[in-house]
């Protein structure tokens, strides 16, 4: 069964003036279609893999036949990396609470320590890639990055709970070369809610 590119759950122009309209639309239905269609014509000669999550395709890259390796790992993690970033912003007002904000006040001190590590991870990263927080294996929350369209689930270093594209094609339109901006902007888009269920999942 094919990987499919999903839909939003809100309109192109829902994220302004954080992230305009044009971003969004291009973002999309272009750089995310373009990592499906990839993920698609990597698995056509290997029908075995047709009912694997792409999840768990990239959480096992070295099971994988050698000759697919490459391309699940740039347009699975694409894929999933998207999927993932799609869901964790909201055009909607929310906060940390619960259990998550508890996770980040032990692991961080406060909120905008946090903000802060996280929002230095995506400034550092060279060239292209993403910032995280994740959940490591002792259930703490750490800031890490990676590099192109890895995550952590590719070296089992933790669950993602929130994720930022510092990927030129994210912020060029508004923000050229003003990725700081970005980020700081990108905060505003978060949704808490999703950011929490994936916590505590």
């Amino acid at each position: 069964m094919a990987h499919e590119l999903p839909s939003l759950d809100y309109s192109f122009d829902a994220l302004e003036p954080h992230i305009d309209a044009q971003t969004m639309e291009i973002h999309h239905d272009r750089h995310h279609a373009t990592y499906v269609a990839g993920l698609n014509a990597a698995l056509e000669s290997h029908s075995d893999l047709n009912s694997v999550s792409v999840e768990d395709l990239i959480s096992d890259i070295e099971a994988l036949p050698e000759g697919i390796r490459t391309a699940v790992r740039n347009s699975g993690g694409g894929h999933w990396n998207h999927s993932f970033f799609w869901q964790i912003m909201s055009p909607d007002d929310s906060e940390p609470g619960g259990e998550l904000l508890d996770a980040i006040l032990a692991g961080f001190g406060t909120l905008a320590e946090m903000k802060s590590q996280f929002a230095a991870a995506a400034a550092a990263r060279f060239g292209s890639g993403w910032a995280w927080v994740i959940k490591n294996p002792a259930g703490h929350l750490m800031v890490t990055s990676t590099p192109n369209q890895d995550n952590p689930l590719m070296d089992g270093s933790g669950v993602p709970i929130l994720g930022i594209d510092v990927w030129e094609h994210a912020y060029y339109l508004k923000y050229q070369n003003k990725r700081p901006d970005y980020v700081q902007a990108w905060f505003n888009t978060i949704n808490w809610d999703e950011v929490a269920r994936r916590f505590e999942t």
